[in-house]
């Protein structure tokens, strides 16, 4: 069992995945537990941000706090925290797990295409680079 589970939190799907991943990590956290979501914002390049008015970007951080509050709120019988971070993901991720002194990462992983073997995905460079143990789900 585990104390302290970090979640990658993909909302690409209306949260389908989350949700599964919470539904896992519901099964594999001691009582008293706490789980983190997190989502990572990529950082958008200099010249585009200047293009981009800041209201937007504002709105798009609000609607991922918003998405995330709601998946939480569907998991009350757990204890869980929801954390937005802006950056490179799979750094991001393994940041925030440091900083909730996390036992074990869970993320979601894509099937990997010809790209993915020379570049890496995120979650190939979470499994990489972890200090913790890493769920990898599909």
């Amino acid at each position: 069992m585990y104390t302290s589970i970090v979640i990658a939190a993909a909302l690409f799907n209306e949260g389908a995945t989350t949700r599964a991943a919470l539904d896992k990590a519901r099964k594999l956290l001691s009582a008293g537990g706490k789980v983190t979501l997190v989502h990572v914002i990529d950082e958008i390049p200099g010249y585009v941000a200047a293009a981009i008015p800041q209201s937007q970007i504002s709105a798009r951080r609000k609607d991922v706090e918003d998405q995330l509050a709601a998946i939480a709120a569907e998991f009350s019988d757990i204890t869980v925290e929801a954390v937005i971070r802006q950056g490179q993901p799979s750094a991001s991720i393994l940041g925030c797990a440091q900083e909730a002194n996390a036992d074990l990462i869970m993320i979601a992983s894509h099937k990997p295409g010809l790209s993915d073997y020379f570049i890496g995905s995120t979650a190939a460079r979470i499994v990489r680079h972890a200090q913790v143990s890493v769920l990898v789900t599909r």
